[in-house]
C-alpha cells in the first residue's frame, strides 16, 4: 500500500510532482467539507507536505509521523504539539541562502538609489527636463544584522563586499565572527545607518524592533526586513516614515500578507517587495526537492536531513 501524505495549500509544481510520484497526495484545500474529510480520512494520514500546522490539524491526523515544510521558517507550524505528539517537523535550509542574500542587496541599493523611482522618472517622460537628484550609497556605511544565521552571514559577506561595516546583535555573541557583537539591539541601532531585519519569526522575536529601536535609527537610518512582518513594530515604523523620523525602509514582508499598510504606498523613501526571498526557479525547486528527501529519509528509517523536531 502507497503512503498517504496531506497538502493544505498548493505547492511548486515540480514539488507536487514528485511527491505525486512516490505517494498518493490528498489536497484538503481543494476539499469542499473540509471538517468532513478530516473526520472520514484523516487517520489514514501519515505525513504532511508544507506548513501552517496547528495543533487542531494534528489531532484530526492521529497518525501523523512528520511535517515536512516548504520553507526556512517555521514560525507557523506548532512545533511544541508535534513533538507532544511525537510527530517530526523538518524545513528546507541553506538552499535559499543566497537568493534571500541577492534580494537583501538588491533591496538595499534599490533604496539607497531609488532605483524604482528612477525607473519611473524616465518612463514617465521627466528626464528631458528635470533632473532625478542625489541620494546615497552603501560604501563606506555601517549595517546591523539581526539575526546572524545562515542567511545573515550570506547577507554579511556581500555586505563585506559592497565596502560596508558589519555589526551584529542576535541572542548570544557567536566565536570565530569577523563582526562586532551587540548584546543591546537598541544600541546597534544608534550606532548604524542600516539595520537589515533577518531573524526567525515566532513570540520570541515579535516586535523586537520597536519604536525606541526604529528611533534609535534615526531620521538619516534604513531599515531592511527579509524575515518576517512580526518582528517590526508596523504601526510606529509607518509613523515614523511618514514624519521622516526614519530615513527609509525596503520592506520584503509584512505583518497581515499580502495587506501592506496604505501609508507606505504613497512614500518615495520605501521600496516595497510582495514576499520574494526565495522566489527564484533554481531556489524553490531546491527546496521543494529537500522537502521531499526529508520524507523520503522517514519512511525509509534513515536520519533526516534538516531537522526542527
Amino acid at each position: 500500500m502507497t503512503i498517504e501524505i496531506l497538502q493544505t495549500h498548493p505547492l511548486l509544481a515540480s514539488c507536487e510532482a514528485a511527491l505525486a510520484a512516490r505517494y498518493t497526495v490528498h489536497k484538503l484545500h481543494e476539499q469542499a467539507d473540509k471538517s468532513a474529510w478530516l473526520a472520514a480520512n484523516g487517520a489514514r494520514i501519515r505525513a504532511h507536505a508544507g506548513s501552517g500546522v496547528q495543533a487542531g490539524l494534528m489531532d484530526a491526523l492521529p497518525n501523523l509521523e512528520i511535517i515536512a515544510s516548504f520553507g526556512v521558517g517555521y514560525d507557523n507550524i506548532d512545533t511544541a504539539a508535534a513533538k507532544a505528539r511525537n510527530v517530526r517537523v523538518t524545513n528546507t535550509p541553506d538552499v535559499l541562502n543566497d537568493a534571500v542574500a541577492e534580494l537583501t542587496i538588491g533591496l538595499m541599493i534599490a533604496l539607497a538609489r531609488r532605483i524604482p523611482q528612477s525607473d519611473q522618472f524616465v518612463r514617465q517622460g521627466k528626464w528631458p527636463n528635470a533632473s532625478f537628484g542625489l541620494f546615497s550609497e552603501l560604501t563606506g556605511k555601517t549595517v546591523g544584522i539581526l539575526g546572524l544565521g545562515r542567511i545573515g552571514k550570506e547577507i554579511a559577506t556581500r555586505l563585506q563586499a559592497m565596502k560596508m561595516r558589519v555589526v551584529y546583535h542576535g541572542r548570544r555573541q557567536q566565536p570565530n565572527t569577523p563582526y562586532i557583537y551587540y548584546d543591546d539591539l537598541k544600541d546597534m541601532a544608534r550606532d548604524s545607518d542600516w539595520l537589515v531585519v533577518i531573524a526567525p519569526g515566532g513570540k520570541g522575536t515579535e516586535g523586537i524592533v520597536n519604536r525606541a529601536v526604529l528611533e534609535a535609527l534615526g531620521p538619516r537610518g534604513h531599515i531592511v526586513n527579509v524575515a518576517r512582518g512580526t518582528l517590526i513594530d508596523e504601526a510606529a515604523m509607518v509613523d515614523l516614515l511618514v514624519s521622516g523620523g526614519l530615513g527609509g525602509a525596503a520592506l520584503d514582508v509584512f505583518v497581515e500578507e499580502p495587506k501592506v499598510p496604505e501609508a507606505l504606498l504613497g512614500l518615495d523613501n520605501v521600496v516595497l517587495s510582495p514576499h520574494q526571498g526565495s522566489a527564484t526557479h533554481q531556489t524553490r525547486d531546491a527546496m521543494g526537492a529537500l522537502l521531499v528527501a526529508n520524507l523520503e529519509r522517514h519512511f525509509a528509517g534513515e536520519p533526516l536531513i534538516s531537522a526542527v523536531v
